[in-house]
């Protein structure tokens, strides 16, 4: 059996230390729940455990510059939860080494070249040896997978079938990335300018389903007006939540249909989305107030050529980049560790664990996920 049920890899950075709070959390309620922070520096790790009074949890020096340190926490472990980012620079070491020893993963990336390079090199190990990897196990992508979902089951159970369009909107939205998120989108940026392949991906909404393409999307990428909704503005996650949604479908074998058109908008005028007054260094964030504030609600609109229509909205009453990731990354795992009928591989988290996730992200997460009346 292995020594732990899960380990928290980055627990001294921003999230994982609001991760490894809210752990603590869930272990002292569930009694049972062997756990454990991982991280560079042993040194930080107690000061961590110190400020959230862990007790004894343990600690696992673990750095990518030592491979053998990452495959004994992988190998003591159950499921690694891993904020270590960009994960493109820090995240395929981990990644390898729970799909050749059969570890659960689960982290926060939203970085779709990477995810594609992933699901290339380690989906057959992955199912060979009983690992099941999920990635973007946060605000991106959770909450577009399961507005999709929950709007497509209603459409099946009521039109008999799935709904072909689907606008994601983002009717409200205050909060904002942290260090960590500055530095990822500054190395995808980097890394498209050097790579025209890498660039390709990106551009792809179908970049997370290798062997299939549906129909053209649109991109998302200019400012418009939204038919029910009025004017709309490109939202910094969305091309990676397409292709997020669009790969749950496939793992859904098409339960959304083949023909599924999905894009996602920002609501307001143009050059109204709020930035960060500065660049952050990683472990860098908002304060508790401010993550208190921050709220998020997006409605997600279903028509067919029929004239069927159907809308879907999912929100939060606390930041959606940290207070609500942090849970529902957390519910995440321990969904998946509760789980053990999901097989092996490389998944989303709603094509993996749908309504049982759905029913922890509701009752622990901040969280609101319905179909609203017509």
């Amino acid at each position: 059996m292995k020594k732990y049920d899960l380990v928290v890899y980055g627990a001294t950075g921003f999230t994982g230390h609001l991760i490894s709070e809210y752990v603590a959390e869930r272990a002292a309620e569930l009694g049972t729940l062997r756990w454990a922070l991982a991280g560079r520096s042993l040194d930080k790790l107690r000061t961590v455990r110190d400020e959230l009074a862990l007790g004894d949890v343990p600690l696992i020096e673990a750095d990518i510059a030592n491979p053998d340190s990452i495959r004994d926490m992988v190998r003591s472990t159950r499921l690694v939860l891993t904020t270590v980012g960009p994960y493109a620079l820090y995240g395929e070491a981990v990644v390898a080494a729970c799909a050749e020893e059969g570890t659960d993963y689960v982290d926060l990336t939203g970085e779709p070249h990477w995810m594609r390079r992933m699901i290339d090199a380690y989906a057959t190990t992955a199912e060979a040896s009983g690992a099941r990897i999920l990635f973007a196990c946060g605000f991106d992508s959770i909450p577009s997978e399961f507005g999709v979902w929950i709007l497509q089951e209603a459409a099946i159970a009521r039109f008999g079938k799935p709904l072909t369009h689907v606008r994601g909107r983002y009717v409200d939205f205050v909060g904002g990335p942290g260090g960590g998120s500055m530095a990822t989108g500054m190395a995808m940026s980097q890394a498209a300018a050097a790579d025209a392949e890498v660039a390709a991906l990106l551009a792809d909404p179908f970049a997370l389903t290798p062997g299939f393409t549906g129909p053209a999307q649109p991109t998302g990428l200019e400012p418009g007006v939204d038919p029910d909704l009025g004017p709309v503005q490109p939202f910094f996650l969305g091309p990676t939540n397409v292709k997020n949604v669009h790969r749950s479908n496939m793992l859904l074998k098409h339960r959304f249909g083949t023909d599924l058109v999905y894009d996602e908008m920002l609501v307001g005028e143009p050059n109204t989305q709020a930035m960060p007054p500065a660049m952050l260094k990683p472990g860098e964030g908002p304060t508790r107030e401010a993550m208190n504030n921050g709220h998020f609600e997006i409605r997600f609109i279903g028509t067919d050529n029929e004239g069927h229509r159907l809308t879907s909205s999912v929100s939060s009453t606390k930041d959606p980049g940290f207070m609500t990731t942090s849970r529902m990354i957390t519910e995440t795992a321990l969904c998946l560790l509760d789980s053990p009928e999901v097989t092996p591989g490389i998944w989303t988290p709603v094509a993996a664990l749908h309504d049982k996730l759905l029913d922890r992200l509701q009752e622990r997460s901040f969280m609101t996920i319905r179909v609203l009346p017509d």
